[in-house]
């Protein structure tokens, strides 16, 4: 609507209002414009903001489709009801867009192809990675101020006692009240690292997690999956080393358990593959990994057997 030489959309509706009343066509360029307008903003209304705009429509529109009692003027009050009615509808119409676009419809700042900073309005800073997106609804910041991400991004949260910020991920969120941490989504894997402060994570099916400075939420990409890893720098090489400080799984197949603890543990395990699929509800925290192996054996029904860095699994 760049081109409109009207100041004020309103101001072009009206125009075409008082077209229709005098009987005067709508030049071919308003109707251009009226139809690339369309196209634009009905690409991005979701079916909730459509149907709502429908439903005022007809509510506005009701009164004015009410039976004329009678009389010699029945032709002409139709034809100027209708006229009424048209307007009405194009008014209401473009009014719902805009109270959509205006009041209802998130905000949403995308990185394309760099990092983009994302500054909100209560002094929180977000830096989106190439590829991330965040929303932001209308109504913040409020009580909780709540925001939605796909992909990566870093979060300083402006610090807040009685305000929660929550970032609500692929299938997780992230609570905190004011902080500095990472979220990572790749396809399965999620993970929430910690900079300062505190934050809580939660994700279907497993147990809510409190992060301190330097840990590490993660599902190693298995659904219903959660752990919490320690990170610290290596005295020779720098470099950032984890350890595992808990792991949990909820209904998990054997198969997936296995590969986690093989990860994490730097061990085999060997088992029935009649029971891979069997599924597995286990809390590995605070156990060594022989105890955790036992444990899952346990579970199984097994017995383990261990070879150096091999535990075989067996009836």
């Amino acid at each position: 609507m760049k081109n409109l030489k009207y100041k004020k959309v309103e101001a072009f509706v009206f125009r075409l209002w008082e077209r229709e009343v005098s009987g005067e066509k709508i030049s071919p360029k308003e109707t251009e414009i009226l139809e690339k307008w369309k196209i634009h903003v009905e690409k991005d209304l979701n079916e909730t903001g459509s149907k709502e705009s429908k439903e005022r429509i007809l509510f506005a529109l009701e009164p004015y489709f009410a039976q004329p009692t009678a009389g010699h003027h029945n032709i002409g009050f139709k034809k100027y009801i209708y006229q009424v009615a048209a307007v009405i509808l194009l008014l209401l119409s473009f009014g719902g867009i805009f109270t959509y676009y205006t009041f209802f419809k998130p905000d949403v700042y995308i990185a394309e192809s760099v990092n983009r900073k994302v500054y909100l309005a209560d002094g929180s800073v977000i830096n989106l990675f190439p590829g991330a997106e965040l929303m932001v609804e209308k109504s913040f910041p409020a009580d909780t101020r709540i925001v939605g991400l796909k992909g990566d991004a870093i979060f300083s949260v402006a610090k807040s006692k009685i305000h929660p910020f929550i970032v609500n991920a692929d299938g997780f969120s992230t609570k905190v009240l004011g902080t500095v941490f990472k979220i990572s989504q790749s396809g399965n894997d999620k993970a929430v690292d910690l900079y300062e402060g505190k934050v809580a994570v939660s994700s279907d099916g497993v147990p809510v997690y409190f992060l301190k400075p330097h840990q590490k939420w993660t599902n190693f990409g298995v659904p219903r999956t959660a752990a919490v890893l320690s990170i610290s720098p290596e005295k020779n090489s720098g470099k950032n080393v984890s350890a595992l400080l808990s792991l949990s799984f909820n209904d998990v197949s054997l198969e997936e358990v296995v590969e986690v603890l093989q990860k994490n543990y730097q061990i085999s395990i060997k088992y029935p593959k009649e029971v891979s699929g069997k599924k597995i509800t286990a809390d590995f925290t605070g156990g060594s990994t022989d105890e955790n192996i036992d444990a899952l054996a346990f579970i199984l029904d097994l017995e383990v057997k261990k070879e150096n860095n091999i535990y075989i699994l067996k009836k």
